[in-house]
């Protein structure tokens, strides 16, 4: 008998206590082991529309809703008795008429008041007629809404659906049907195209009104292949042992599954000519486009070494968290998978070759670059002189005078004359030299030479990279990536969101060899971060963005879900902050919310006794993120925006955004060139564009009056 687990019940599992939880796994392990075991209390569910409704009973008050066949035992829901019964009694398995998708589908009868009239105040209604209300769905055909995953018994309640009670429709339909419902209403085109569409239609039969199951002629429960449709693999999966049984419980089903859309699946799975790249905003999967593609490449070739990496430590520990639960029951393929930070990988590789040298801190280069320029009386302020050696001099790795004269100084609006580059070149070239002199060398050092190394010929260290956070790589680190790729053909795959950059300036991915036009694609379903707080945080940034190669971003994601809208407040002292916070806090415990599904981001080190405060003032732990983004149960977590970077929380509160702290002070003051100055502000926005969109469900952003600026963008003024 084929055993499957649902997302609803990995869900409904979430919401019960510890010790109801564990009451429930004994049960699942049970019933994989032996379904047919006469100790299983079953109690076939009379209410129910579907027949094939069970529930199990696993303590005194809790039920196990499982839906059986001769073929089959799901595991679809678990709760206290009479919710359970309740959500079995308004929903039927079937197989939809056109994808042949299995489907879990909510009983139309069951739901009320799902279309919402356009709001008029009484009194304007006397004096104005309400705005006749758009219905985006009233001239597509029913058999193409079908083949989108419109399950037949919502086709009315779709066709009559207007722009505003669109937002909890969706919430009643399967993902496949609410994302190109999403996408229709918003301009877009739906991962089906048109073509696809019409094959779906093509090879079905025309469209009849469906016939309930459990009456004669009724559809019979869907079949194994049913469940192997792409669209049932984001909800249904097959569980072929305890230990996958074990991975499944103990996380959500978003983390143990780290489940692929379609769409994505392809981007995993094609073979490309030269270097990919998948882009996106904040929750459309682009991690988890990356994390299967590494998985991928090894599973194809028994000899492939693959490198899944990104620009930080953290971030590399997130993902080698992420891969242990896709691939650990699979030790060997893990083991061909190193996941590393480029700066580990780099020094690593540096060491092996016999070559290795000690890193020299941005502390160090400063010391340096102030006794350089005062032994050559430079009249530069310490400021523009770090910020042209970070930029130019040794991002570009820039070697001679005459390679500085003649060089393009991308990005920096401060105009050198020849007679001033040669003033500069006197600083830095002393700089070179100390460090030369304490054989110490930068991190752009370490990679240029890497690079130049690779570029010699030889085996590479691997014969795949995949790269997550690509927007924030560095000029090196692109040559080395370009060296091991030398070129061959699906080598390098990039996952990047240049809304998202809060490191590196931009530059020509194509000057250095990393051309991914024609190869390129972006994401526009957002599966992280509800409806309203998407569309509030996308007010921080431009609607599309160019890069140094004329690529274009749009920010087109729709999101799956809708929640309640982000708030933006401005308060009137630390401690009135601290209090509400607080106060915010403990509402979102009490609403279910667990502990460590909250988080708390600041701008820096210096707000963090204020966000501590706030949890403290909620009755909470507090537990600080490090380096490691080890994320626990028990406690409210709290960390600085650069930390939060690839983490997501149910709710978020992002404090202490103050006009002296967003954009941090400190920086803006240490800018020494013009464009400089606009980087800084664009990256600190950024920055808070990532804090924000940590958030699945709640969002709350906060300050002390003068708030930053980037809070009127958040409220839309």
């Amino acid at each position: 008998m084929q055993f499957l687990i649902s997302d609803t019940f990995t869900d409904s599992l979430g919401r019960l206590t510890g010790d109801e939880q564990k009451a429930v796994k004994t049960t699942a392990f049970d019933l994989q082991m032996n379904p047919a075991a006469p100790g299983h209390q079953f109690h076939r569910l009379d209410k129910a529309r579907d027949k094939g409704f069970w529930s199990v009973r696993v303590n005194a008050d809790i039920r196990l809703i499982a839906h059986r066949t001769d073929a089959s035992l799901l595991l679809c829901y678990v709760d206290h008795h009479d919710k359970a019964y309740a959500w079995a009694e308004r929903r039927r398995l079937e197989t939809h008429p056109k994808t042949g998708a299995a489907q879990l589908v909510e009983v139309r009868e069951t739901v009320k008041d799902i279309v919402v009239p356009n709001y008029v105040p009484a009194a304007e209604a006397a004096v104005r007629p309400a705005p006749p209300a758009l219905r985006p769905f009233a001239h597509v055909p029913q058999d193409d809404l079908l083949a989108f995953g419109v399950p037949s018994e919502w086709l009315r309640d779709v066709v009559e659906a207007t722009e505003t009670s669109l937002l909890d429709l969706i919430k009643h339909l399967p993902a496949e049907a609410a994302e190109a419902l999403l996408e229709l209403a918003t301009g877009g085109e739906p991962r089906r195209k048109v073509a696809e569409v019409v094959a779906v239609r093509e090879r079905s039969e025309p469209y009849e009104a469906p016939i309930e199951p459990g009456v004669p002629g009724a559809p019979a429960s869907p079949s194994p292949e049913a469940f192997e449709h792409p669209d049932a693999q984001r909800r249904f999966r097959v569980v072929a042992s305890a230990e996958e049984l074990q991975r499944a419980l103990e996380y959500p089903w978003d983390k143990w599954t780290v489940y692929l859309h379609p769409e994505q699946r392809q981007l995993v799975q094609r073979n490309f000519a030269g270097p990919a790249k998948v882009a996106g905003s904040a929750g459309t999967g682009k991690t988890i486009v990356a994390l299967h593609r590494a998985v991928h490449l090894a599973r194809i070739d028994a000899e492939a070494r693959v490198l899944l990496t990104t620009f930080s430590d953290p971030l590399a520990n997130a993902l080698r968290t992420r891969l242990v639960r896709l691939v650990g029951n699979e030790p060997r393929l893990a083991e061909r998978i190193d996941v590393e930070s480029l700066p580990a990988v780099g020094r690593r590789l540096l060491a092996a070759r016999g070559a290795a040298s000690a890193i020299a801190s941005e502390a160090v280069v400063r010391e340096l670059m102030a006794e350089a320029a005062g032994a050559t009386a430079s009249r530069f302020p310490l400021s523009f002189l770090m910020g042209e050696w970070t930029h130019v001099v040794d991002a570009w790795q820039v070697g001679d005078w005459r390679a500085y004269r003649d060089l393009v100084r991308l990005g920096r609006k401060v105009r050198l004359p020849e007679a001033q580059r040669a003033a500069a070149w006197a600083v830095f070239e002393r700089v070179a030299a100390a460090l030369a002199a304490r054989k110490l060398i930068t991190e752009a050092g370490m990679f240029s030479r890497l690079a130049d190394s690779l570029s010699q010929g030889g085996a590479p260290p691997y014969s795949h990279a995949v790269v997550d956070e690509a927007q924030d790589l560095s000029v090196q680190q692109l040559r080395f990536l370009a060296a091991l790729g030398q070129g061959r053909p699906s080598t390098l795959f990039f996952a990047g969101d240049a809304g998202q950059r809060i490191f590196q300036q931009p530059f020509s991915w194509k000057a250095l060899g990393i051309d991914v036009r024609g190869r390129s694609k972006s994401l526009r379903v957002n599966y992280r971060t509800s409806q309203q707080i998407r569309m509030q945080a996308d007010r921080l940034l431009d609607p599309e963005s160019r890069d140094a190669d004329g690529e274009v971003e749009r920010r087109e994601a729709v999101s799956v879900f809708v929640g309640p809208p982000p708030e933006v407040w401005e308060k009137a002292s630390p401690d009135d902050e601290v209090s509400a916070v607080g106060q915010w806090l403990r509402d979102r415990l009490a609403d279910g919310v667990a502990p460590h599904e909250c988080a708390v981001f600041v701008r820096s080190d210096a707000q963090l006794p204020r966000a501590r405060a706030a949890i403290e003032a909620a009755g909470a732990s507090a537990r600080l993120l490090d380096g490691k983004v080890d994320v626990r149960s028990g406690a409210v977590h709290l960390c600085t925006m650069h930390l939060a970077k690839g983490l997501e929380f149910r709710a978020v509160a992002v404090m202490a955004c103050d006009d002296d702290v967003l954009p941090l002070q400190e920086r803006i003051e240490a800018v020494g060139d013009d464009g400089d100055l606009q980087e800084t502000y664009d990256s600190e926005r950024q920055l808070l564009y990532v804090a924000c969109t940590r958030a699945r469900d709640f969002l709350l952003v906060s300050g002390v009056e003068p708030v930053s600026e980037f809070l009127d963008d958040l409220k839309g003024r």
